[in-house]
């Protein structure tokens, strides 16, 4: 029974960090924007849209979580303790170093990571998985430079959508974006954090998704201000137009994806549609920023931390093969050396080459 308590404490737990931080970040658009003042009211918006899309539509991810990345009989209540830990610790020493991370790749890296130390993964799904992560923000970054392009050849006509009558109706449709953007990540983010007490059997898929739904609102209600003030000023550089293209564009494909079963991660697909609208308003000159290189870095890295997390969770206290988490952090240690050995090594060849292009320069003058 402790352990029943225990697995639901923490995927709960883990629900309302993706409702304080991903969700919540759904509604920043309208809040930064000023289309909703006040943003208790934003959060509020937002924790309906994320109930709802949980309760409407949320089960098919529940189902490729809980039972078509591995065998559902593999999940025990043991086994959902430790995929639900790896992810949720995952996501905390994140937030604590200020990376962005999605709760789906972290999730499926989890369960890979089970499955490996069992030798049971079902390749097929996994692949599908990792294709529609690769897939669907590429779609959304060209969906969005073409939306982009329309807005702007049509700019001056659309004007009227600011005044009067017409800017009323467009503020509701700034809003109704971001409850869509809300609900979409109700019903995909909200599997996450109980799939796998679903396939452990502690909860039925019904309630799994009920319970779970509300809990993601819970945070994004309760802890999401901070997330939501961040993002409402991080998204002044767009349009009212460019950021409900954002948020439209955004809740489409996820919702997609959900009707499929597919955990997809929104972060990837927001960030890609405004990728997008960068790429249409400033050419190609918007790929060379660091931040864009950083991105691609953390996507590719997240699902593998995760991954080797819950495997060295499963060896130490389910088959207690040390020798295994010996040869793990070994690797670990040698591959941080290595990185640890080579910046030293780049920056001295950086400084001999500028020394002889100083000499070269020199030489030419005299």
């Amino acid at each position: 029974m402790m352990l029943i308590i225990l697995a639901c404490a923490i995927g709960f737990f883990f629900a309302m960090n993706i409702g304080a931080s991903g969700a919540a970040a759904s509604m920043g658009i309208a809040y930064g924007s000023g289309a909703i003042k006040r943003r208790r009211f934003a959060l509020l918006i937002c924790a309906a849209g994320v109930m709802l899309g949980a309760s409407l539509g949320g089960g098919e991810v529940v189902k490729t979580l809980g039972s078509k990345i591995i065998p559902q009989d593999m999940i025990t209540v043991k086994i959902s303790i430790i995929l639900l830990a790896s992810a949720t610790l995952t996501l905390f020493a994140a937030n604590l170093l200020g990376i962005p991370l999605s709760t789906s790749e972290v999730t499926v890296g989890s369960i890979v990571g089970v499955g490996i130390a069992f030798k049971k993964v079902y390749v097929t799904t996994l692949l599908k998985i990792v294709s529609y992560w690769l897939l669907f923000p590429l779609i959304a970054l060209l969906l969005a430079f073409l939306a982009n392009a329309v807005l702007k050849k049509h700019k001056h006509s659309l004007e009227f959508l600011q005044r009067g009558k017409w800017g009323t109706l467009f503020t509701g449709l700034v809003i109704f974006t971001g409850f869509a953007e809300a609900f979409s990540a109700g019903m995909n983010n909200v599997a996450n954090s109980v799939g796998p007490l679903v396939a452990a059997g502690i909860l039925t898929v019904n309630k799994g998704i009920v319970i779970g739904g509300l809990f993601v609102a819970f945070g994004a209600f309760l802890l999401g201000g901070r997330v939501i003030e961040t993002n409402g000023k991080k998204i002044t550089e767009l349009s009212l137009l460019q950021g409900s293209a954002v948020s439209g564009l955004g809740a489409s494909l996820v919702i997609i994806a959900s009707l499929f079963g597919i955990p997809v991660p929104q972060t990837q697909i927001t960030t890609c549609s405004i990728l997008g609208i960068g790429l249409s308003d400033k050419g190609w000159s918007v790929l060379g920023k660091e931040v864009i290189s950083r991105l691609l870095k953390i996507w590719l890295i997240s699902p593998f931390v995760s991954l080797v997390l819950s495997y060295n969770l499963i060896k130490l206290f389910m088959e207690f093969d040390y020798y295994s988490i010996t040869l793990v952090i070994s690797v670990f240690i040698a591959t941080a050396g290595l990185i640890s050995l080579a910046k030293p090594a780049g920056r001295k060849n950086i400084l001999v080459y500028k020394k002889a292009s100083i000499e070269n320069v020199r030489r030419k003058i005299t």
